[in-house]
């Protein structure tokens, strides 16, 4: 594989929306988030009320790559052989001989392995982006709940009403119907939540398709959402940038079910109206699969192996599936590019607004976790400081294995030149070469890592 990776040589150009051509703003974003469970959880299922009130300080516990084991109630952080660096009950940090004592130094039971998707299954769930890092607090702070309720419960079943909290507040007419706290919220003040796209990215879009790339935006959002979304963040005439606009895509199923079992829909007025046999035209659809769109690809670029590259912040939903299935070039949205270095974040914008959700501000969550330490590397428990003490986080492996290059936004690079030869990630390159501009500190600061 070439050691260079170039936007020039990309017959066509795809986006996810949430978190990566729309950026939230974090700390106003994540406390809205989590009420929306939370309200749900305490008014409709009879949760205490207790969770309703969150401090500054209880954010920390956020971090992404963390994943939760159902059943047990417990929080893993896993190093990139599949043991487990650092693990919580709920809140409450496992002790370094507690953690020995469970885990043993041993692959999580869970654990999916170097290939496949990093499942989620009745038994374990992961977070991997801003959107359900609110989620993973909620969960812990239900889990000491129980606990403390029912003298130190051992198992849970609580799942099922996060689910329901989940369909209550975004189902497909959540957004029409007002259901829920987030969609209501949003609708009255986006720029609150929302940062408008830099007039550089607008630019770098309009460049790339007077350059002849087909711009693809395929996003889970539904399609009224969606379009609420890019009217603020990049205009009203948003729909000239892309050629094909996919909403309700349901990733990653988007990119590893067959056709026949993910159809496209035409869409009228946000509803989906009719199922296709194919896609024969560029448009604005809903659902569909990588099979079909590739056809069009096909006849669109004239060639029989279109190029296609896609930006995501997710590699649950994103990069993972639309490298494993489809072979396609991936570039991976990596905000803790913006928050690693010394914990301190690197958010712009600060926006003061008075509202209802005001309370205290949130951690942003791109920044350093205190609880769980970088999202790149760890220590293994019982050999700090000692020279095999550090290791790659899983979460970190599966970037240079899935991800084409990592950067911190689309801004980054919208000024680059769009024949700019960036470094890409490949066992020919170090584990490093495709962080752009920079890796992030911590591995910069641990030269050693970068050949293991």
């Amino acid at each position: 594989m070439a050691q260079h990776f170039s936007l020039a040589a990309c017959d066509a150009v795809g986006f996810d929306l949430d978190h990566t051509l729309c950026r939230y703003n974090l700390p106003e974003s994540a406390p809205l988030i989590y009420n929306s469970f939370a309200q749900f959880l305490v008014k409709e299922k009879g949760y205490d009320k207790e969770l309703l009130t969150v401090t500054p300080e209880d954010w920390d516990f956020c971090c992404k790559g963390l994943a939760l084991d159902l059943e047990e109630g417990n929080f893993i952080k896993l190093a990139d052989n599949g043991t487990v660096l650092r693990a919580s009950h709920g809140t409450r940090m496992t002790t370094p001989e507690a953690l020995a004592h469970q885990y043993g130094g041993k692959p999580w039971k869970h654990f999916p392995g170097d290939v496949g998707p990093a499942g989620r299954s009745g038994k374990y769930y992961f977070y991997d982006n801003y959107f359900d890092l609110p989620g993973a607090l909620l969960c812990a702070r239900v889990v000491d709940s129980l606990t403390k309720q029912n003298n130190g419960q051992k198992t849970f079943d609580f799942w099922k009403d996060i689910v329901a909290g989940i369909q209550h507040n975004y189902k497909m007419s959540a957004f029409k119907e007002n259901c829920g706290i987030y969609f209501p919220e949003i609708k009255r003040d986006p720029g609150r939540y929302l940062h408008t796209c830099p007039e550089s990215v607008k630019k770098w879009l309009r460049r790339l398709k007077h350059a002849g790339k087909v711009l693809l935006l395929i996003t889970s959002s539904h399609s009224d959402y969606c379009r609420l979304l890019c009217e603020h963040v990049l205009g009203n005439d948003f729909t000239d940038l892309f050629d094909i606009v996919i909403t309700n895509a349901l990733k990653p199923g988007f990119f590893s079910h067959l056709p026949s079992q993910r159809p496209f829909w035409t869409l009228e007025n946000d509803e989906e109206q009719e199922a296709l046999p194919s896609l024969e035209k560029p448009g604005w659809y809903s659902q569909g699969n990588a099979v079909h769109l590739y056809e069009l690809l096909k006849k669109m670029t004239g060639r029989n192996e279109p190029k296609v590259v896609y930006f995501g912040d997710s590699m649950h939903s994103d990069i993972f599936p639309a490298r494993h299935y489809s072979n396609w070039e991936t570039v991976l949205i990596l905000e803790e590019l913006r928050g690693d270095r010394d914990g301190k974040s690197e958010e712009s914008e600060p926006l003061e607004k008075k509202g209802k959700y005001e309370g205290p501000k949130a951690k942003p969550l791109n920044t350093l976790s205190k609880k769980w330490g970088s999202f790149f590397i760890d220590s293994v428990p019982g050999l700090e400081n000692t020279e095999d003490s550090l290791v790659h986080t899983w979460s970190c492996k599966r970037i240079s294995t899935y991800s084409t290059i990592a950067i911190p936004s689309i801004e980054a690079i919208a000024e680059l030149p769009l024949d700019y030869k960036f470094s890409r990630f490949s066992s020919s390159n170090s584990k490093t070469a495709g962080y752009y501009p920079k890796p992030p500190l911590i591995l910069s600061n641990n030269e050693t890592l970068k050949t293991k």
